[in-house]
């Protein structure tokens, strides 16, 4: 299964680092992307590469943040949708808007990377990926990483750089910025500056990804979570929860919240590896342990967590024993080939239903087990992947991990379970859920949302005159729109899809129009124009990124009829500046407008009073006598 090669874990080597980095001398383990043939984790350890660090090797000491402790001040979190499909993608990706105007990227949820980088606008070596390169020139608040004495700096010695290589010779390189980063309309936690990598290259599976970068919540200087702790704007901790086998999508929340009282617990020792790691001891198939030693999940960098890694992956006593095990459990089902040939998968045909919450009944239950003596059960959906060319079939999705001795474990462990890293007290936390309803499930809004980004804009309208300071004037909002339906049958039909639109904003007809339909095969390809009220001339950045975001996460919802969406592009148009001769004319305009109402008054007056004249001297009949004709004197 091609697809499935996105479980290898790679290493890269880091040739930048900036003040209290320990990069230089860390290990580093990644995700790979899709690597066709390949579904074997490698993980390569960071060489030494200044010049003056010992040639020997040396532990690694990950800086420990700790929130002040007088700090009783509850602190605001980022609640973010997850998107795709672990196993049809190969990733989880979240939505990240950087710069002003905000600039939308698909990034890939990887928690073993310490870096998050988008292609930049003059990259002349970036894919086409899901969404627009970033323009930094386009952003007023950006500004380049200068370059000094703590970081790689570029040839003309002017800004501070990065590189990043793959073990599967995929590569990113470019330079460090810095910027405003907003985290989605369903977050408490404001725009805040951050440094990033901005991509001038790329080169193999990251050149060929939909997704547009990475988003890195590794432990380092660079991670997007230690840089909001530094400062402190949310406490130590993150959570991380994958939908299941028949629901893609899921949650992230960064900063800490309320547990669930039933979550269990397991030390995470920082200074054992730079990865998020586990302290597992032993593993239950159907309520027996394994026949391991405990000791055989401690080698290399441990029982390792990569959210950036598909499948798991045990050292090879451990999986010999794990895979005898399910079989022994599952005997009474016909085993079959794989759906790779390449690859000899341990699959079994189950039944013509692919009912997922049946497999239960159908395999057995496994525990991990910790050293604290808790366990952590899994489901099937935990361990099984569904075989792409046969119904009904279901196959192992883990595998050996060969000479490398590290024990992974990869998103399919932790489908519908909500992971929480709480790095303040070096802990990992793991709650059986449906992710996909985690906000309605989890009570995590423990504090007042800022005004300046409100949790759900459901009236575009308001406040759109209410600018913050710095920020860029917006006067429209262009949205290009893809729907899977031929442009001749929805010709007839703008009208109806116009005000659809404007229903689903929440905001008047008039507000909206549709232009530039055009066909591109069977799909039609249209733009949405969105303006303020005629109260108003500008939508204010949160009013702007909001309606934005409504479409980027498909929730505006369209009839049957009119097929699926999606948000190509767009782009946020500053207020239309008025000539002097337009000035002149509105003025003129205005002026008879006066006039005429004047004058209409008048007349109006003038009628009135003519009218009340008539009504003053009512007819009355002439006499019964006879009133003599008189004749006409001739001239």
């Amino acid at each position: 299964m091609a697809l499935a090669s996105i479980g290898a874990t790679l290493s890269f080597i880091i040739y930048f680092s900036l003040p209290c980095s320990n990069a230089a001398g860390e290990n580093i383990l990644h995700q790979s992307l899709p690597v066709a043939g390949s579904r074997r984790p490698m993980v390569f350890p960071l060489f030494l590469s200044q010049a003056n660090s010992s040639s020997s090797s040396r532990s690694v000491s990950i800086h420990h943040r700790k929130l002040h402790e007088d700090d009783s001040k509850p602190l605001p979190h980022s609640r973010m949708r997850l998107y795709d499909d672990l196993l049809l993608n190969g990733y989880y990706t979240t939505r990240l808007w950087i710069g002003t105007p905000p600039q939308m990227f698909a990034l890939i949820v990887d928690s073993g990377s310490t870096v998050t980088y988008v292609p930049c606008s003059d990259c002349e070596q970036c894919g086409k990926h899901q969404d627009p390169k970033f323009q930094p020139e386009m952003s007023s608040t950006y500004q380049p990483v200068k370059c000094n004495m703590d970081c790689n700096c570029d040839d003309d010695k002017e800004q501070c750089v990065y590189e990043r290589e793959y073990a599967e010779h995929s590569s990113s390189k470019g330079v460090l910025g810095e910027d405003l980063i907003s985290f989605g309309n369903e977050s408490q936690l404001t725009p805040q500056r951050a440094v990033f990598g901005c991509e001038t290259v790329e080169t193999g599976d990251l050149y060929s990804q939909r997704a547009d970068g990475i988003i890195g919540l590794g432990q380092g200087d660079l991670s997007l979570v230690d840089q909001l702790v530094d400062k402190g704007l949310i406490s130590n901790s993150f959570g991380l929860c994958y939908g299941g086998m028949d629901v893609g999508g899921g949650s992230m929340v960064l900063g800490g919240f309320t547990y669930p009282s039933d979550m269990i617990f397991t030390d995470s020792d920082p200074d054992r590896s730079p990865y998020y790691n586990i302290d597992l001891t032993g593993i239950r198939v159907a309520g027996k342990q394994l026949p391991l030693n405990s000791r055989v999940f401690d080698g290399e960098h441990g029982a390792v967590l990569d959210s950036g890694t598909t499948y798991a992956y045990l050292p090879d006593a451990a999986f010999a024993a794990f895979e005898e095990a399910v079989m022994r459990e599952a005997s009474p089902l016909k085993q079959i080939d794989g759906p790779d040939p390449n690859f000899k998968d341990t699959c079994f045909h189950v039944a013509t239903s692919n009912d997922v919450s049946g497999l239960s009944k159908i395999f057995p239950s496994v525990e991990m087990m910790f050293k604290s003596g808790q366990s952590w059960l899994l489901s099937p959906e935990n361990y099984l992947f569904r075989h792409s060319k046969v119904h009904g079939a279901y196959c192992l999705g883990v595998f050996p991990n060969g000479k490398d001795h590290t024990t992974l474990l990869g998103g399919i462990v932790v489908r519908n379970t909500l992971v929480v890293y709480d790095r303040e007290n070096s802990k990992v936390g793991f709650w059986r859920t449906n992710c996909s309803e985690l906000s309605d499930r989890l009570h995590i809004d423990g504090v007042p949302l800022p005004a300046i980004l409100p949790s759900n804009v459901s009236d575009p309208t308001l406040n759109t005159s209410s600018n913050l300071p710095g920020e860029t004037q917006i006067g429209q909002i262009n949205l290009d729109i893809q729907l899977t339906v031929n442009s001749s049958y929805l010709k007839p039909r703008i009208e109806e899809l116009s005000k659809i639109f404007s229903k689903e904003l929440d905001i008047k007809s008039s507000q909206v129009y549709l232009s530039n339909l055009t066909s591109k095969g069977n799909n039609s390809l249209f733009r949405i124009v969105v303006v303020p009220t005629e109260s108003s001339s500008l939508f204010s950045n949160v009013t702007a990124t909001s309606i934005v975001s409504r479409f980027t996460n498909h929730q505006i919802k369209l009839p049957d009829v009119f097929g699926n969406y999606q948000l190509v592009d767009y782009k946020l148009d500053p207020p239309r500046k008025r000539t002097r001769w337009q000035m002149k004319n509105i003025i003129v305009v205005t002026a008879i407008g006066i006039i005429a109402v004047i004058v209409g008054l008048l007349a109006y007056g003038v009628w009135l009073m003519w009218k009340r004249k008539l009504t003053s001297n009512p007819y009355k009949p002439v006499d019964e006598a006879i009133v003599a004709e008189q004749e006409l004197q001739p001239i």
